[in-house]
């Protein structure tokens, strides 16, 4: 099977996007991948160094005044006409987008030239791009209940998000915890805004250190890359927190009684899919409130609590940390319904409908 996949802009379109690719190519070695993307964000990078052939396209969102838009316009009809020549070459049996305004172009043109097409919506308000696509598209996988009101029912499934089946893959390595000079046996704790991290909250972070180097429980807080070198320098470290730039995400969430994340569809994902309690501190800084609908999402659930970053104080975070490690009921009822939440056989199930869309178009 040869699959073409259009995917870009942050890690929350990417990375599902190459776990399905990755479990697409584990059912069956000889399923063949072209990506497409932006010429100038991150999957222009991070798809070839995953091995994939990839081919950059230009176009931008439409945002902004009313000259932007139309440029807008002007290189999506551009790049629909490039994009079918792309796929008229590769010829592949389905075409999947993963959101972000990458996908439309690709989508469209798929559509235009009867390719069977499937898109994938990450967050439980669907964006806009998806939006667009939902009457073009044959096939529409949602991750959350909210998305069967957002798009035709009749195409429609909450199958869930591939990297959920990537962290129901992992094992318990009690290794890491002494290699960071944990005990394996005692409350653990994971702190971690992405990969990047967020110097708002870092800020919060810092003074939250000196006011959790007493407690019963050990503390990882994860600053990101770009942000250590100042966070260490205002930080408090001790036997029972230790701060680092980055981490394995789910190998190390893995291990942890409570995670303090941000609101990513991604994030979200993987934490269900484990079964872990959370605090989640939504970005308040992406396109249609996406994190906060998320954290919503959960904490409507009893999954999760939401403190928004407006509210996110050392003193409030750490007395939500105390609460819930002090709880062990309330931890337990959290552990149960971020798991019935999660849905570990997403990628599974996808292929499933996957195949069944191919083999249909093919008999």
């Amino acid at each position: 099977m040869r699959v073409l996949i259009a995917t870009g802009g942050t890690g929350g379109h990417i990375y599902p996007a190459l776990s399905l690719a990755k479990a697409l190519k584990e059912e069956n070695s000889a399923n063949e991948f072209y990506f497409i993307g932006s010429k100038n964000r991150m999957e222009a990078t991070e798809i070839p160094q995953a091995g994939y052939a990839y081919q950059g396209i230009d176009v931008i969102g439409m945002n902004g005044s009313i000259f932007s838009k139309l440029k807008s316009l002007w290189l999506l009809k551009k790049a629909e006409k490039e994009c079918k020549e792309i796929i008229k070459k590769f010829n592949p049996d389905i075409v999947i987008g993963f959101g972000n305004y990458i996908s439309v172009p690709v989508l469209l043109a798929a559509h235009a030239l009867h390719i069977p097409t499937m898109i994938h919506e990450q967050n439980s308000y669907a964006g806009k791009a998806n939006k667009m696509l939902a009457n073009v598209a044959d096939a529409i996988v949602g991750c959350y209940e909210e998305n069967m009101e957002q798009f035709p029912k009749n195409k429609t499934r909450i199958l869930g998000n591939p990297r959920a089946s990537e962290a129901a893959k992992i094992t318990v390595n009690n290794q890491i915890m002494k290699d960071l000079g944990f005990d394996p046996e005692k409350p653990f704790v994971v702190l971690v805004m992405g990969s990047l991290g967020s110097e708002t909250v870092n800020n919060v972070l810092k003074q939250a250190s000196k006011k959790m180097n007493q407690k019963a429980y050990q503390v990882l807080i994860v600053t990101g890359r770009k942000c250590y070198d100042d966070f260490i320098q205002d930080a408090t470290e001790s036997e029972n927190v230790k701060i680092v730039s980055y981490i394995d995400g789910l190998a190390t969430m893995a291990l942890a009684d409570l995670v303090v994340v941000r609101g990513g569809a991604t994030t979200s994902a993987e934490i269900t899919a484990l079964g872990i309690p959370s605090i989640i501190i939504p970005s308040p800084y992406v396109p249609n409130n996406h994190q906060v609908k998320n954290a919503l999402s959960l904490q409507n659930k009893q999954a999760a609590i939401m403190l928004e970053e407006k509210d996110c104080t050392a003193d409030a975070l750490v007395d939500k940390i105390d609460f819930i490690l002090s709880n062990s009921e309330l931890r337990e009822e959290m552990k149960k319904q971020a798991k019935m939440m999660g849905r570990p056989h997403a990628s599974q199930d996808i292929i499933q409908w996957i195949n069944d869309l191919v083999g249909g178009n093919n008999g």
